[in-house]
């Protein structure tokens, strides 16, 4: 099946035909690891990349090529590449882009792992982690050479909840003809990265997408052009040169959306961190009520931050489309009318948010976002603990901070759970 469509059809239809095979309505979940190739020449023709088609489920997968292609139609891109988990979709994104000797620009509001990831494990490969304030863009310059290969930034910050200022960041590296990457995970639908000229987003689809904590996985999509930036272009002479692990393959020289072939052909291949039938068929459920169920999520939320401001035991709150909080010119700028089911308050003392976290009765003590049950987590202890106290301040955690992820259950009920706790 194919054609333009928004967003919403295109989470139900693109990217499998119905009226092929047997067909089913639903996508069916090919549970398999190898395929019979036909014939000698197929085989070896598939191998050499000379004709398209099914290698090895560790490259493709007819399941989770339909969530690769209905998601990058969602995202507004041209290709997707999913795999085993958000974590494996960064390192992915990062070492796509950057080699030993190489540097990358990191946003200094940031998931705990993803922090780790760059300033700690990344670094054993020779890849340095530069720090900047995506919103505040004069940061980012300075810290640029010839040797920077992307500079990467949250749509939503987590546990934060700040907005990155989208579009100096993006002006700035086209300027230097640097990749811009935005972990879209909180903000799925809301934010419409390549509509501001990102290049690649990634996503943990165990987050919104899935939408009940199924499963794990994760996602990278690029923008529709993204070939321009990386053809010809100094400091991605990976894709400009010789592949010998293929036989001496340019990728540029190839009539495809580069950045998630790459990614697929070398990265996956050789490290295998790749998404499975059967939570690809997962995700493609989640996929297609997410626009539905992401506003549902924001209303709450946005309910829920306002009354957790008239309470005098609170002493802030963080949520974006809060009139007054100091991302609310963001987000009228930059998403769609909604801000997410995720927000933060600061009761001002450890003691005093462990307190609530073991008092709440809906509320469940867990360390995941998007689930259509509502969580609450201390980040402080559990997502950022390996973080020092300072880098912990510069994502925005104290110890006092407390993270909400609201779901789906009544307002009503959410509201009593939250005030009983704040008086428990």
């Amino acid at each position: 099946m194919s054609g333009k469509w928004k967003p919403e059809t295109a989470a139900i239809h693109a990217a499998y035909d119905k009226r092929s095979g047997e067909g089913t309505m639903a996508v069916p979940i090919y549970q398999t690891t190898a395929y019979e190739f036909g014939s000698a020449e197929t085989a070896a023709n598939r191998f050499a990349l000379k004709e398209l088609g099914n290698i090895y489920t560790r490259l493709n997968n007819p399941t989770v090529g339909v969530l690769e292609g209905r998601f990058a139609e969602v995202e507004g891109g041209a290709a997707a590449l999913a795999t085993s988990s958000g974590a494996a979709a960064v390192f992915y994104s990062i070492v796509n882009l950057a080699a030993a000797g190489e540097n990358i620009l990191l946003a200094n509001k940031i998931y705990g792992g993803t922090l780790s990831l760059a300033q700690y494990t990344i670094k054993r490969f020779g890849i340095e982690t530069r720090i900047y304030d995506p919103q505040k863009p004069e940061t980012i310059e300075p810290l640029i050479d010839d040797k920077t290969r992307a500079i990467i930034f949250e749509s939503i910050s987590n546990p934060s909840i700040d907005i990155a200022d989208v579009e100096p960041i993006v002006a700035i590296a086209k300027k230097h003809k640097i990749v811009t990457i935005v972990d879209n995970t909180v903000a799925p639908y809301l934010f419409r990265p390549f509509d501001w000229g990102v290049d690649v987003s990634v996503h943990s689809l165990s987050k919104y997408v899935t939408g009940q904590g199924l499963g794990i996985g994760g996602i990278i999509a690029e923008r529709n052009n993204l070939n321009e930036l990386l053809i010809g272009n100094e400091r991605y002479k990976h894709f400009n040169e010789p592949d010998y692990s293929y036989h001496g393959l340019v990728y540029a020289q190839l009539p495809f959306p580069l950045f998630t072939l790459r990614a697929r052909l070398s990265l996956a291949r050789d490290i295998g961190a790749i998404a499975q039938p059967f939570a690809a068929w997962l995700f493609l459920q989640g996929l297609e009520t997410l626009n539905l169920r992401i506003k549902r999520h924001s209303e709450s939320a946005l309910a829920i931050a306002k009354w957790l401001t008239t309470q005098k035991r609170v002493k802030s709150v963080n949520y974006p489309l809060l009139e007054g909080d100091k991302n609310y010119v963001y987000a009228k700028k930059y998403l769609e009318g909604y801000a997410s089911g995720l927000l933060s308050f600061d009761v001002g003392e450890l003691e005093f948010a462990k307190r609530i976290l073991n008092s709440t009765k809906i509320f469940s003590r867990v360390v995941n976002i998007g689930d259509s049950k509502s969580i609450v987590t201390h980040s402080a202890s559990t997502t950022h603990q390996q973080l020092t106290e300072k880098e912990q301040a510069d994502c925005g955690i104290t110890p006092g901070l407390v993270r909400l992820s609201i779901g789906l259950e009544a307002l009503e009920d959410l509201i009593a759970d939250l005030e009983q706790a704040l008086n428990a």
